[in-house]
């Protein structure tokens, strides 16, 4: 019974009670699950999903092409699956795509594609040992450089979701302590940790990690830290309230009385009873932290090409908008907007299940 009746099963049971909290939850899960398995359910598993073919520019979903490979590397270094499907296998072949086959005396002739409407002449290629010739399906088409555009979306999940777990871990470790010290000491400590707070506060986010960005340079691993710079205000200031609030109360004040030391106190007797409110404006900044990463992305300053990411998809493609192929930037932009709700939904389900308004505070 004392299980049944638990804090964390009551807040599991209302989390699930929300329809749409509980469906973002589902999605946040799926994209997690397609983020860790990575190349091993891309069709393109070379690193970044980088395999160029000029002449398939801007292919529409679903097309599908014949390949011939001309030549082979055996110098390629094969992987085992879990190293293929973290950075992928990079490719022991060159092939091209292929309008017609034959073979004859030792060698092979094929057209080379170069157009729906054009045909090349038929030229003589190599004829290479084992397989020779593939198939290859591009499900949602190909961008402007001819790479699977499915491939590069499923990898920009990584991106998205890294740059938002490591922001959120920076943002809560300084909002955290900060808000906590300038809560609970009060006076002085108070007043210049909040003028801190108020200062960066009023700084726009976006400029903000612009600013950081030049100062670190670009790239992948700088980005964390930049969006983390930037979001931890928030979790300062409610951290802040909650511990003025809390500090008063009598188990506090009996801590206090035995002799506990004041890390003790804030760690262990203050801190678990805001871990509700802490959790709600976290999954709040994981939105914020995916919404900064592909600005910054879009605008050059996040991960660099060749690495996938959704904001720089819709950089490469966004002049296609007005074109008849508008799915190159609507595509991760619906992958953002919707991870993003994904997010939001589950920060509105947290904020009611764990009663943030009304919550009853315990030892």
């Amino acid at each position: 019974m004392e299980a049944n009746n638990s804090p964390s099963r009551k807040v599991w049971k209302r989390f699930r009670k929300n329809k749409l909290a509980f469906g973002g939850l589902l999605f946040i899960v799926t994209l997690i699950i397609m983020g860790i398995l990575g190349y091993a359910i891309t069709p393109d598993q070379t690193p970044n999903a980088n395999t160029m073919h000029l002449q398939l520019t801007n292919k529409k979903p679903g097309r599908t092409f014949d390949f011939l490979i001309v030549s082979k590397n055996k110098n390629i270094r094969k992987v085992n699956f879990f190293e293929k499907m973290l950075y992928g296998q990079e490719a022991d072949f060159k092939s091209v795509p292929i309008t017609s086959y034959r073979e004859s005396q030792g060698k092979v002739y094929a057209r080379e594609y170069i157009g729906d409407d054009e045909q090349a002449e038929e030229t003589s290629f190599p004829l290479v040992k084992g397989t020779n010739r593939y198939t290859q399906t591009f499900w949602l088409g190909t961008d402007v450089y001819g790479r699977d555009l499915l491939s590069r979306l499923i990898l920009g999940i990584r991106v998205s979701l890294s740059v938002g777990l490591m922001a959120v871990l920076i943002s809560l470790f300084i909002g955290v302590s900060l808000g906590a010290l300038a809560g609970y000491f009060g006076g002085k400590t108070d007043a210049a940790i909040s003028w801190f707070i108020n200062v960066i506060w009023s700084l726009p986010s976006l400029l903000l990690v612009i600013a950081i960005s030049f100062a670190l340079g670009k790239g992948f691993w700088q980005i964390f830290i930049a969006v983390g710079l930037s979001t931890w205000v928030d979790v300062a200031r409610l951290v802040r309230g909650q511990v003025i609030a809390l500090k008063e109360v009598e188990f506090v004040e009996a801590s206090k009385a035995l002799g506990y030391s004041t890390p003790r106190i804030i760690i262990k007797h203050i801190l678990p009873n805001i871990a509700g409110p802490i959790l709600v404006v976290a999954s709040a900044n994981f939105a914020s932290a995916i919404l900064l990463e592909t600005g910054l992305s879009f605008l050059g300053f996040g991960a660099q090409p060749p690495m996938a990411s959704w904001g720089g998809m819709i950089k490469e493609h966004y002049g296609y908008i007005i074109m008849d192929a508008a799915y190159l930037a609507i595509l991760p932009g619906l992958a953002i907007m919707l991870t993003v709700y994904a997010f939001n939904l589950l920060a509105i389900g947290l904020r009611d299940a764990f009663d943030v308004k009304s919550q009853n505070i315990s030892v």
